[in-house]
């Protein structure tokens, strides 16, 4: 994998989608992380021509409910030049195969920010829905907290 492009990719997700400016050598540490544990996440990438198209993380929640695992996609990304052209929905559609096929997972979920409603219809078009939770966060200070 390459983390320095999968890293970049998200430093500019957040700013597109958030106006967020990350750190990117932090960011690249997280991406090392994850792609060095698959416990910690996995990523899945798009490429045209050789080249990142786009990507995402997705991470595993346990459901006690159901005895299974639910995948979380995040860090969803896809440059610039490919956008409209199915990258995301090619890879959603991977993910849907492989979670069709298992035995013990039944499901995907995203979180997306409220002021993204591109990305939005583009989740309501492959058939997902809002319409069961709203997602609640708190987390400590950036400012204050530096990870290891």
């Amino acid at each position: 994998m390459d983390a320095p492009t999968l890293a970049w990719n998200q430093v500019q997700m957040a700013l597109e989608s958030e106006n967020i400016i990350l750190d990117y050598q932090t960011v690249l540490k997280g991406t090392n992380a994850y792609l060095g544990d698959v416990n910690r996440g996995t990523a899945y990438i798009a490429q045209i021509n050789g080249e990142i198209a786009g990507s995402l993380l997705v991470t595993r929640e346990w459901s006690d409910w159901r005895n299974v695992w639910i995948w979380w996609i995040q860090s969803v990304y896809t440059v610039p030049k490919y956008r409209r052209k199915g990258v995301y929905k090619a890879l959603y559609s991977h993910l849907q195969e492989l979670v069709k096929s298992s035995e013990d997972v039944i499901g995907i979920r995203l979180y997306v920010a409220r002021n993204n409603p591109a990305a939005m219809e583009t989740y309501r078009k492959l058939g997902m829905t809002d319409e069961h939770y709203t997602t609640f966060e708190w987390l400590r200070d950036p400012d204050t907290f530096k990870p290891a």
